[in-house]
């Protein structure tokens, strides 16, 4: 996907990996439009790369539909990126309904509902690509995060589902599975001690490290340009990922033809 003049639709684009996102594709020419629910930093944001911001709480389901109508009236989606995302730590008993409800919401039910919303005008144009920033949560295992674990595995396999979908239309997608990155959230997982312990054994034994935010930018960048299927970070850590692909694309291979 050639960024130059490219209109990028960036979820969770207020702060962390979706601003810096967000920044470095504008710098490259596309035409950001930034999604979030705070409305300051979005517009504020919007206004120092010449995007355009669409405050939105994606939470509410009925609101995304709509949502993606309004911002193809003012041109079409060439790339949306699937990056918004709310992290919940703590032992599972003691986690508020409320909250498990919300975060599934978010990061799992939103990104379907958006790439179901966008596919129809990407089909007719013949042209799109869609990246759905997972995590690497979604294959390790850790205590204190059960639903944010589901969450992201779940939309890992959507991610497959939806190629597999897609498979012979010349609409795109990248998974992205990445590790912590250095950002507020860490100091959310690091609150939970049994979540903190674990993180620290990982980095003991160098499988896991706090990611820098170039790093996972660059990488995403990389992937919309080039149209790859996965980015996976850290590339130490990118043996579980990998082994979790194997039915998947043991599968692409049985249906080979199918169509």
């Amino acid at each position: 996907m050639k960024l130059s003049g490219a209109r990028v639709v960036v979820t969770g684009a207020s702060r962390g990996i979706g601003a810096a996102l967000a920044t470095e594709l504008a710098a490259r020419g596309a035409r950001v439009v930034l999604v979030a629910r705070s409305v300051e930093p979005l517009e504020k944001l919007a206004a120092e790369l010449g995007g355009e911001a669409f405050p939105a709480d994606l939470a509410v389901a009925s609101g995304i539909e709509p949502l993606v109508r309004r911002i193809e009236a003012d041109g079409p989606i060439d790339v949306l990126v699937n990056n918004a995302g709310l992290d919940l730590t703590g032992d599972l008993v003691a986690l508020p309904t409320d909250e498990i409800a919300r975060l599934l919401a978010v990061n799992l039910c939103a990104p379907m509902l958006l790439c179901r919303a966008v596919l129809p005008g990407m089909r007719s144009r013949r042209r799109g690509h869609i990246v759905n920033v997972s995590s690497i949560a979604g294959t390790n295992a850790l205590p204190g995060l059960a639903p944010y674990s589901a969450s992201k595995a779940g939309l890992s396999h959507f991610t497959a589902a939806l190629r597999a979908e897609l498979k012979g239309t010349p609409i795109t997608t990248t998974l992205a599975q990445v590790g912590p990155v250095e950002s507020t959230m860490i100091d959310s997982l690091r609150a939970h001690q049994p979540t903190r312990r674990a993180l620290a054994r990982l980095e003991r034994l160098h499988v896991s490290f706090d990611l820098q935010m170039p790093v996972v930018v660059d990488a995403l960048v990389d992937a919309i340009q080039r149209d790859k299927r996965h980015v996976r970070l850290p590339r130490r850590d990118a043996l579980f990922p990998l082994i979790v692909e194997v039915p998947r694309r043991v599968t692409e291979f049985l249906l080979a033809g199918v169509r």
